[in-house]
């Protein structure tokens, strides 16, 4: 067998450190989702913590997919399915709750306003200089 180079000896001591590194993402990766899923099947727990739950373990799947610890379909497609499971439930989140949705006040008119007040107006242009 041929000598290994140098750098490939150091990507190989770098190989050992990153799969230490995924496996311990994945599995709390692992654990988290397991959690979110006994919570939202009926464990003795209250609703909103059964979001907080949910919320935390679709969190941890979108860090491990951009870390690249996880593919980014595989993790998409655990979201979907705690997703699914909290819609079966029909469980929305607190008011004051990280992703609540609440409804946004208009801003077309607010947006309007100085656009049609720059348009049409002349008067408030400044004055043609004098040569």
């Amino acid at each position: 067998m041929a000598k290994r180079t140098a750098s490939a000896k150091k990507q190989a001591r770098a190989g050992v450190r990153r799969a230490m590194r995924n496996r311990a993402v994945r599995s709390e990766v692992k654990t988290k989702v397991v959690k979110a899923r006994r919570t939202l099947v009926g464990g003795p727990v209250a609703e909103s913590e059964r979001y907080a739950i949910a919320l935390e373990a679709i969190q941890a799947l979108d860090r491990a997919a951009s870390k690249g610890s996880l593919h980014k379909n595989n993790a998409g497609r655990r979201k979907a399915r705690l997703a699914k499971q909290l819609s079966k439930l029909a469980i929305t989140p607190a008011a004051g709750a990280p992703g609540a949705k609440g409804k946004k006040a208009p801003a077309a008119t607010a947006k309007a306003a100085p656009r049609a007040a720059a348009k049409g107006s002349t008067k408030t242009a400044a004055p043609a200089k004098k040569k």
